[in-house]
């Protein structure tokens, strides 16, 4: 896919504005019930449901040289931090909880035409409050392009569903040094534009698929995903194989984001 013959260069038109909304579901569900006690977290909604932005915003997602499909480039935080503000006043790109490989910004060219070109990104961030962080599992989603007029087409940008999609730290009580940590679900945490039906019928020069996209993206945060995993099957013919032990490693989260 990575041909010569394959690479484009994308631009915005500063002039063009966008209009985006968004939306937080009330959350209902929380491991320790931090959602009745406590009150920021209960009461914890959108700050704008719907902004203006000018294209300058967007072209933080883009990068400075020409790409091809499956090249995955480092976001600016400059216009990530002001569409993150719309969900919160408060957000925050150094992760709390950063183990040392999983903060970041990252974007990849899954496909592209004559007229569109379709990003898609991934992100981690958390929101500040006073007396605690919301932290969800990631922040993903696609950024088409219009390459005629040079414009956004479309965008989105969400926490996916889960079963556990956020983690929180509640410093519940003031006199203590330390907080105490709860995670749960939240059906929609979002912001969007207008002209979904853009995304029907397009077909594409070149692309990549989904699973190849999800993939590439999580590699640029999480190192362990460069391991060559098999299941738990394989591991035994290959245990018995090479007479090697099996070291076996329970854990109660996710290993691939950022909910616990």
């Amino acid at each position: 896919m990575n041909t010569q013959s394959g690479n484009i260069i994308l631009n915005l038109n500063p002039k063009h504005t966008i209009t985006v909304k968004g939306n937080i579901a009330p959350i209902t569900l929380t491991q320790n019930d931090f959602h009745v006690e406590w009150e920021i977290l209960a009461n914890l909604r959108i700050a704008e449901p719907e902004k203006e932005y000018t294209a300058s915003i967007f072209q933080s997602f883009l990068p400075n040289e020409s790409i091809s499909v499956g090249d995955v480039w480092q976001i600016d935080e400059a216009g990530v931090m002001e569409l993150l503000q719309q969900i919160h006043p408060n957000p925050n790109l150094k992760m709390s909880i950063d183990a040392g490989d999983s903060s970041g910004l990252w974007a990849c060219l899954r496909a592209y035409n004559d007229k569109f070109a379709d990003i898609q990104f991934r992100l981690h961030a958390e929101f500040m409050f006073d007396d605690g962080r919301f932290t969800p599992s990631l922040f993903t989603g696609y950024l088409i392009i219009d390459r005629i007029q040079r414009k956004v087409a479309y965008f989105k940008m969400y926490v996916p569903e889960d079963t556990v999609n956020f983690d929180v730290a509640w410093r519940k009580y003031p006199d203590k040094p330390y907080s105490i940590i709860d995670s749960g679900f939240c059906s929609q945490m979002e912001l969007h534009s207008d002209n979904l039906n853009i995304l029907k019928d397009i077909e594409f020069t070149e692309s990549i698929s989904q699973d190849e996209i999800n993939k590439k993206l999580m590699r640029c945060f999480y190192k362990f995903e460069e391991i060559n995993w098999v299941s738990f099957e394989e591991a035994i013919e290959l245990a018995a194989t090479q007479q090697k032990p099996i070291h076996v490693i329970s854990i109660d989260g996710p290993l691939k984001d950022e909910s616990c």
